[in-house]
């Protein structure tokens, strides 16, 4: 396995949502409408920024209010890492846009 990966995989690491100075308008938008969102690992060297398909069935939006930025977000999607197809487990609490995640390999098709 992926030195990236297993480590990963191993324990939840600090994550925060990704891309370009996100708002909670653009995060919820990329959740439903897109269904693709950035989950950036931040205690790997430079940080790992990860492009994730959201699995919408997996996905928990329940505990959140996005018009007043509370609550916790559970995100769940896949992307292939290292040329291995990984799925990404986030909980992120929309007050700060920082959470836990953590990766594992899924099996290729």
């Amino acid at each position: 396995m992926d030195e990236l990966i297993q480590r990963l995989s191993e324990g939840k690491h600090p994550v925060i949502v990704g891309g370009l100075q996100p708002t909670l308008k653009d995060l919820k938008r990329r959740i439903l409408e897109m269904k693709y969102v950035f989950i950036k690992f931040t205690d790997t060297r430079g940080g790992t920024d990860l492009g994730v398909v959201v699995d919408t069935e997996a996905t928990r939006l329940d505990a959140a209010d996005f018009e007043c930025g509370t609550g916790i977000i559970h995100i769940e999607g896949t992307l292939i890492l290292n040329y291995t197809k990984v799925c990404c487990i986030a909980d992120i609490d929309l007050a700060t846009f920082k959470g836990t995640g953590h990766l594992y390999q899924l099996a290729l098709k």
